[in-house]
């Protein structure tokens, strides 16, 4: 980006033709990475850490003597540990690249993530490291009743552990909107009872009830079309579930770290920490935990991250799949926000059974669902399983490394 650029046409908070252009030139450059990975090794902490952070603890992910008894032979991390993980594998940029990617062509909107898409192709291991590579791969306007006109912004993240070999694919899109028109246009209200004790009653018997299939093997041969999975229950959402979340997560979008090592990012990207009511810069992300701030952007509650829905679907299928079974796809999109008191129901359906390619393949559809029924994330996912001729086979990325991986996606994006 030139000072002329910045000067002619983008503006602070507003959605202007020039900001997408400029986006539009990032297509296919690999981004380097701003923040450093929230773990730069698969531990037995981060793990666990992790894992309860979404209610989980399968001994897979939180018992290593368990993890080295499966056909994994040690502790493996969750679908969406990545998310955690990430040393930058972009090149070096010179001074163009640098000028592309300096600022946000966005700063100040809103940015809504809208759906996710992922591949999963081996698992990342205790003592793994992990590198990513970033490029966008499209850009495109279009109206929404929500926010007006909007920019939806697809970007591709790819995975490698350390020893170069492909982890996954992780595909997002979020959906850009100016914060004032989106303000102006909300229509949502929110009405929230207090729950009674026999709301509650059937919450906990739900978490009571729940059940892992571990180390008995469901096999493709028993599985039939329309099966219902056993539901999971995640809530109702409070701000200590998102602070216990953020515990194993990271921070994501503000870097991690208090007072002096906040003020350094702060002087860099002064946009990342708003000031709160008593004039205190505190990060963007507080509208995930603080009800002034998300009223402010004409929210009427705080609300949870669609990583952690992504999650909640994942924990379904991995337990319903067992340790001999293997997540392979999964495709979600965040339709509506899941407020903080929301209690949300993860539900599944086996759609489809296939045998492709050597694969034993099990068609999912999945959904959140929130205590006032309505389905605030529906998706798809595969799921490979074991016969009783034959264990499962881990699938094959498209291409072995990074540069096969990165030329391979961007052959299919030129949005």
């Amino acid at each position: 980006m030139t000072s002329t650029e910045n000067k002619s046409g983008e503006q602070f908070g507003v959605l202007t033709d020039e900001a997408v252009e400029r986006s539009r030139r990032r297509l296919g450059i690999p981004k380097p990475q701003r923040n450093p990975p929230h773990n730069y090794e698969v531990t037995w902490d981060g793990v666990r850490h992790f894992a309860f952070g979404y209610g989980d603890d399968n001994p897979l992910y939180c018992d290593s003597e368990y993890a080295a008894s499966t056909r994994w032979g040690s502790l493996i991390a969750p679908p969406t540990f990545l998310y955690t993980m990430g040393e930058d594998a972009a090149p070096a940029p010179d001074a163009q690249t640098k000028a592309l990617f300096k600022g946000d062509p966005f700063a100040g909107l809103g940015s809504y993530q809208a759906v996710m898409e992922y591949e999963w192709w081996q698992p990342l291991r205790l003592g793994d490291r992990c590198r990513v590579l970033q490029a966008q791969v499209g850009v495109q306007l279009k109206p929404s009743s929500f926010g007006g006109r909007t920019a939806h912004v697809t970007q591709d993240y790819l995975y490698a552990n350390g020893r170069g070999e492909m982890h996954a694919l992780r595909r997002g899109t979020w959906i850009n909107a100016e914060r004032h028109t989106s303000k102006k246009r909300a229509k949502e209200t929110l009405v929230q009872e207090p729950y009674t004790p026999e709301q509650l009653a059937e919450f906990d018997a739900a978490y009571a009830a729940e059940t892992r299939r571990g180390g008995e093997p469901r096999y493709w041969e028993d599985v039939e079309i329309g099966e219902v999975l056993q539901p999971k229950v995640k809530g109702p959402l409070t701000t200590t579930d998102v602070v216990v979340w953020h515990l194993g997560w990271g921070m994501q979008l503000t870097p991690p770290g208090a007072f002096k090592i906040a003020a350094s990012i702060r002087r860099k990207a002064p946009g990342l920490y708003p000031p709160n009511p008593m004039n205190i810069p505190d990060t963007v992300q507080r509208l995930h935990w603080e009800p002034e701030r998300a009223r402010e952007l004409g929210l009427p509650n705080p609300y949870d991250y669609g990583g952690m829905r992504e999650t909640w679907l994942v924990h379904l299928l991995t337990d319903w799949v067992g340790d001999h079974g293997w997540l392979w796809k999964l495709r979600c999109e965040h339709r509506k926000f899941n407020y903080l008191g929301d209690a949300t129901w993860v539900r599944g359906t086996v759609a489809d059974k296939r045998k492709v390619d050597g694969r034993n393949e099990i068609h999912l559809e999945v959904r959140c669902e929130n205590q006032r029924g309505e389905v605030t994330t529906p998706g798809t996912a595969v799921v490979l399983l074991p016969t009783r001729e034959r264990a499962v086979d881990l699938p094959a990325p498209p291409a072995p490394d990074l540069d096969g991986m990165v030329a391979h996606e961007l052959a299919q994006f030129s949005v």
